[in-house]
């Protein structure tokens, strides 16, 4: 048997119960992987590798000094999850985004909850991602996150935890879409015996979510993806969904406001864009209302905006619900807007803003792990217990220097799955991103990426910093 030796220890493991005792919902992929020699495995795993580079399945590193496209590293074991468990985490999505879109309404509009003292005013308003000039801004049926990956965890006990929102421009769905197209050449009969949730309803659920961005008058609609071009880390991404949608894929160079709308140019000249999914953050797509340095975006397109000539995926000024900060209040939103307890976890959190919480953290920086507010990709981040002192004291200047931009978390004991190395199968720590649209109603996509520490003992899932990815299975009943 490959599994004889393989041991999850004191972990949770996504495949088995312990050593020797598949999950039930696994135990057709650990049949099929026992009956093929090892060679069979190594040379799938490497057959995969080499379909998805020669997909264009790259990402770019800009620090990378030995180029900047870089694999992303693939691991042919999937995650799989039960039909059961799966519900209760898209209840849980589902009640967390409509929460948020909420609090992104009430923000830039009555800001009812600042009023009610359930959030701060000063943690608001210094948030980076908030901007005072969408104040009054009313994004089509009042919905502002249409994209969402939020970003999950399991613990030691198996207990699902929300780890971070990511509103302005999620990535990766990409990489769920094609790792379920080889997945499905790697392993056929499994795909042919259990029943495996598709996922390639995506971008079908993502046209019509942008469609719904469209005032009803209006026959014949041109939507177009936005991309920062092709250096940008998830260009791949941009360029694929765009081809997947039958969408304009565009840059902002393409892009010019006139006669009072965003318009693309074409080789006949100017043509009308009536919805505008961007994956260019807010402070780089119009340098007339955000960064006047910015050469990337539209100058005028917030006032097009503003006056509902444009449908805009996501909304402008949603990144403030990405702030690790107030990520911590997001239970209070649900509380407060839903009149109900959550049903999805966050991770304990301290606000190093507050000098209590401070002093704590500060003591036990060898005990967690502390995040900047806004930084992502593994970036602004002390991994306490995988750090030196050194480290640690250099972090502790940071906090007291700016201590509303920084959060501290306990380290988790990350839930784990069988990863190929070599001639053997190791334990490695994932999360997981599910992607959920908000359009007529909100759609949970089944399954979604699972990233995966391919470093042996680290915790840190990051592709840029030498994590990778599996498939994830949604097993139906």
């Amino acid at each position: 048997m490959k599994f004889e030796d393989y041991d999850p220890g004191d972990f949770y493991d996504e495949l088995f119960v312990a050593k020797g005792q598949p999950r039930s919902e696994a135990l057709p992929l650990i049949q099929r992987i026992d009956s093929l020699p090892m060679a069979e495995l190594q040379r799938r795993q490497t057959a995969a590798q080499i379909t998805l580079f020669k997909m264009g399945v790259t990402f770019n590193v800009y620090s990378d000094n030995q180029g900047t496209e870089r694999i992303f590293p693939f691991d042919m074991i999937p995650r799989i999850i039960a039909m059961e468990e799966w519900n209760f985490l898209e209840r849980g999505l589902k009640q967390r985004i409509y929460a948020l879109n909420c609090f992104l309404q009430d923000v830039y509009s009555d800001q009812k909850i600042i009023y009610d003292g359930i959030i701060p005013r000063e943690l608001i308003e210094s948030a980076s991602g908030f901007h005072p000039v969408c104040m009054g801004v009313k994004p089509p049926a009042g919905i502002w996150c249409h994209i969402t990956g939020t970003d999950l965890v399991r613990d030691r006990d198996g207990q699902w935890f929300v780890l971070e929102d990511n509103l302005r421009c999620p990535s990766g769905v990409s990489y769920v879409l094609e790792n379920r197209r080889v997945m499905k050449s790697t392993f056929p009969q499994v795909f042919e015996k259990m029943k495996i949730c598709p996922v390639e309803e995506y971008p079908g659920q993502l046209l019509e979510t942008l469609f719904n961005l469209v005032p009803e008058h209006l026959p014949d609609p041109t939507v177009a993806l936005l991309t920062p071009g092709s250096y940008n880390s998830a260009y791949f991404e941009h360029s694929f969904l765009a081809q997947q949608m039958g969408v304009e894929l565009v840059e902002g160079r393409d892009l010019v406001v006139a006669d009072g709308y965003l318009q693309m140019r074409t080789t006949k000249g100017l043509k009308r864009v009536d919805v505008l999914y961007r994956r260019l953050d807010d402070d780089f797509i119009d340098p007339q209302a955000f960064r006047p340095e910015s050469m990337l975006g539209v100058p005028g397109l917030m006032e097009v905006y503003r006056h509902g000539r444009l449908g805009l995926a996501n909304a402008l000024g949603t990144g403030v619900a990405d702030d690790k900060v107030i990520y911590a209040f997001v239970p209070d939103m649900i509380r407060y807007y839903l009149n109900e307890d959550p049903i999805l976890s966050n991770v304990p959190t301290y606000l190093c803003w507050e000098p209590k919480q401070q002093d704590h953290v500060l003591a036990n920086l060898d005990k967690l792990v502390v995040k900047a507010a806004n930084e992502s990709g593994g970036y602004g981040m002390l991994v306490g217990p995988h750090a030196t002192p050194a480290e640690r004291e250099a972090f502790a200047e940071k906090i007291k220097a700016n201590p509303r931009n920084y959060i501290a978390q306990p380290t988790l004991n990350l839930s784990r799955v069988p990863t190929l190395m070599g001639d053997q199968f190791e334990g490695c720590h994932v999360d997981l991103r599910p992607y959920i649209l908000y359009g007529k109603e909100i759609y949970v996509n089944p399954g979604g990426l699972t990233r995966v520490a391919l470093k042996k003992g680290s915790l840190v899932v990051n592709s840029s910093q030498g994590g990778g990815s599996k498939d994830t299975w949604v097993v139906c009943d």
